[in-house]
């Protein structure tokens, strides 16, 4: 599956524009470091890309990798994100 990112959240690892190809997720095992690809826990009808910082019971906390804490929304903002919003990742 193929995502284009959007924004300069996960800048320098990824650039806006750029295409990246995700593994769909369905049964795989996410691991800490994964590039996750959801649907926003704010309005479902955007898709967020970062990074898999925690996995935790109730569900996962992410975050951009841009530096400049002013430059992702994640779940410093929106809290954890639930398992049944991701869509896929790239490891």
């Amino acid at each position: 599956m193929a995502v284009v990112v959007n924004g300069d959240s996960m800048w320098p690892t990824l650039n806006d524009g750029e295409t990246i190809h995700v593994i769909p997720f369905q049964d795989h095992q996410l691991m800490e470091g994964d590039i996750v690809v959801f649907y926003d826990p704010r309005d479902s009808s955007r898709i967020c890309i970062k990074r898999l910082r925690r996995i935790e019971a109730s569900g996962f906390f992410v975050e951009g990798d841009n530096p400049d804490p002013t430059a992702s929304t994640d779940s410093h903002n929106y809290g954890l994100i639930s398992p049944q919003s991701v869509i896929g990742f790239k490891r």
